[in-house]
This record gives C-alpha cells, structure tokens and sequence, in this order.
C-alpha cells in the first residue's frame, strides 16, 4: 500500500487545521509534555507542525483521494502517537542540550547495547555509535535548517524501535562502504597492486590531457592556499576541535570527555563564552554540543574559503567548485596541523603565535 504523503491542497489544509484546532486533545498532550519537560523549550506550534506532518503522512495518504480525516478521526490518530517520545526527538532536533541529556538517559545504554549486538567487534561497535549520534544530529543543512535524522520520526511508533532501524541502517552503511576498500598494507608491495597503480596513472594522465596541467595547477595553488588562509584565521578552541576530531580521530564523546577536563584549552574557552553570556558554566558537556562547535567551524572555514578563492583569486562560481573538487582529493600532502600538535602539548600557553595555524586534513 502507498502510504507516502500526497500534496495538500489549499484549501484541504485550511479544513485539516480547522478540525485540528478543534481538537482539545492536542492541546492537553502538550500541556502534559511541556510540564513534564518544561527545559526542552519547545513551542504549542512547533509540535503542533509535527503533529499535521504526521496527520498527512499517514492519515491523508492512507485515504482516497487525499480527503480530510473528520475531528473524530485526528483525535483517535493523535492519542495513538509516542507524543513523549515525539516531544523529546523534536527537542533534540532543534538541538536543546537538556533534551540530548535526557535522550541519553533513557536511550544511550540501549544504542549501546544494540550496536555492540549487531557488531562483535568493539571498536566498530563504538564507531557505529558515534555515526549514530552524528546522524541523528544531523550534519547538512538545506533551506538553512539542519536536517537532523530525528526529523524523520513522526510518533507513529516508539522512539526505541525506530532507534532499532537507524542503529540497522548504519551498520550496513559502514559495512557497505568497507567492501570495495583495499588495504594498502595488504596490497603494496603485490604484482596486483603495481598493475592498479598503473591503471590509475594512465586514467590520471587522459584527466591531465582533458585539463590543461597549467590550468589545473593554478586552481590547486589556489585551492591549497585559500584553504590554508581559511584554517589559519581560526580560533584556538575551533583549530583544536578539528585537530581532535579529524587528525586524532577521536569520538564525539571522547572530544566531550576532553572539554570537561579542568586545564583543557576548550574547557577555558567554554567557560569564557558562559560569562558573556551570563551563564553558570555546565561540568558536562554533551555530544550534540561537540557537533554544533564542528558545525560552526566547518561553517566558517567554508565562508572563508569562498570569500578568498572571489575577492583575493577572482575566481567565479564555476572555478571555486573546481577549487572545492581539488581540496577534496588530498589536502593533507599540503595542509598540517603540526603547530597545533605543538601548542596542545602547552595548553596554558596562548600568545598571538600560537593562534595561527597552518591547517587540517
């Protein structure tokens, strides 16, 4: 059966919130979930949109034609929903840090538990945890929203089986992408690896052939040096966030664990940014708080990176994706974080040296 949501009408959805304001029971789950959770600072409308999201989906998709389900119906529907379940999934996705602190309360030990099931191996066991927090999290934006995987829960079910499927869904993904890998160590030094290699050369020289080498090296120098100045304008905290998460390789709730510690150089800086905002600093730092710092940085290093490749290169649209193309290939033959490596052995050393930084891979 085709359950996916079809298009509402106009005038179709001025019916569909006419028989939703007339129905009370919404109001009182609200009430009851705003009490309950009254930190997750989530507003009557905002769950309201789930609510109608999910009314479409299933309710309007599910009929003939799309016609309006009656008040009677929308009220059955609404009280069959996980609405607990649905405030705290819609709290985290706007990313209110109490929320996160509760979803780990009820849900992290079975996240856990479930991964470490589904894979024997304890460090992808973990690793399929952190791609979990980071899904769920969310990581790309469109329209401006950060689309957070738990966006996807309507209430239909509990938050626990749905957290089954993503758990599922991850570790095939992993697996997945691990199939067509070659291990280097394996295959080196073999007959079949010099026969690869030369395969790639003669691809990477038909690629020279179709772009001109000089063209193609202008837009690398470019690329290498406008990343380079995108790095180096960072903050401390932000080239150390980068440092840890993509040099060392380190978990979000390892990086977490990091901040938390007293003489940590991100800890001071987190402290500061309390004050300023007149804020008791918290001594727990959560994961989905790591990702938001990552986001902003990732942000900023991409605003840069587009503001010197136009104004200092001239470069056009086209050409800065053919720059963001080239960074992508192997930035780290180029890029280093080696004065950051220097300064965290040091971290109460913060002198104007110490704030440049020559760049991440």
């Amino acid at each position: 059966m085709d359950n996916r949501a079809r298009p509402v009408t106009q005038s179709s959805q001025a019916d569909l919130l006419k028989s939703l304001a007339a129905c009370a029971e919404l109001d009182a789950i609200y009430a009851d979930c705003a009490k309950a959770h009254s930190d997750f600072e989530l507003s009557a409308a905002d769950f309201r949109d789930a609510v109608l999201g999910a009314i479409n989906k299933y309710l309007i998709g599910f009929k003939e034609g799309g016609a309006v389900p009656s008040t009677r119906e929308i009220t059955r529907f609404i009280g069959e929903l996980q609405n607990h379940d649905l405030f705290l999934a819609l709290a985290c996705a706007r990313g209110n840090e109490p929320a996160w602190w509760e979803f780990d309360r009820q849900h992290r030990s079975f996240i856990e538990r479930w991964a470490r099931h589904l894979v024997r191996n304890g460090t992808d066991a973990d690793e399929v945890i952190d791609l979990v927090y980071v899904e769920l999290f969310g990581t790309r934006v469109s329209g401006g929203v950060r689309q957070s995987k738990f966006r996807t829960y309507t209430g239909r079910g509990t938050l626990r089986g749905w957290l089954r499927a993503v758990i599922l869904h991850t570790v095939v993904d992993l697996y997945r992408g691990r199939k067509a890998e070659i291990s280097l160590e394996d295959w080196s030094g073999s007959d079949e690896a010099r026969e690869i290699q030369g395969r790639f050369a003669q691809i990477r020289g038909t690629e020279e052939t179709m772009l001109a080498k000089v063209v193609r090296d202008r837009y690398k120098s470019a690329a290498i040096a406008a990343l380079d100045q995108s790095l180096t304008a960072l903050d401390d905290h932000e080239t150390l966030l980068l440092l840890y998460y993509h040099v060392e390789g380190l978990k979000l709730r390892e990086i977490a664990r990091i901040v938390e510690q007293p003489m940590s150089p991100i800890r001071r800086w987190f402290q500061r940014q309390s004050k300023r905002r007149g804020t008791a600093p918290s001594s727990r730092v959560h994961e989905s708080t790591v990702m938001r710092w990552l986001e902003k940085v990732y942000r900023k290093v991409s605003d840069r990176f587009h503001a010197e490749l136009a104004d200092k290169h001239g470069l056009n649209a086209a050409e800065i994706e053919i720059c963001k193309a080239i960074a992508t290939e192997d930035p780290a033959q180029d890029v280093s974080l080696d004065r950051v490596s220097a300064r965290d052995e040091d971290p109460n050393k913060e002198t104007a040296e110490s704030r440049q930084a020559e760049g991440t891979s």
